[in-house]
């Protein structure tokens, strides 16, 4: 398993989420809130047509996030 940030996860990998960065603080309650939680299982699915936002499904429905959101999030991707 290799760990990186959210934004960095290739589109159609899976990953799970380990933990938020200390510089996430401004975003974690809106993070928490979109149920975005450390052990949750996620997959980028696409991205918009300029590179942000991204679309992810995690815990059966699509949500989109901004790159710099998704910069908080570190991940461990899960090997196929």
């Amino acid at each position: 398993m290799s760990s990186l940030t959210l934004n960095h996860l290739p589109i159609g990998r899976e990953a799970v989420i380990s933990r938020f960065l200390p510089k996430s603080l401004p975003y974690r309650r809106k993070l928490l809130a979109m149920g975005i939680t450390p052990g949750c299982k996620v997959e980028v699915v696409r991205t918009a047509p300029f590179g942000d936002p991204i679309e992810i499904n995690m815990r059966g429905f699509l949500l989109c996030l901004r790159r710099q959101e998704a910069s908080f999030i570190e991940v461990l991707e899960v090997e196929a």
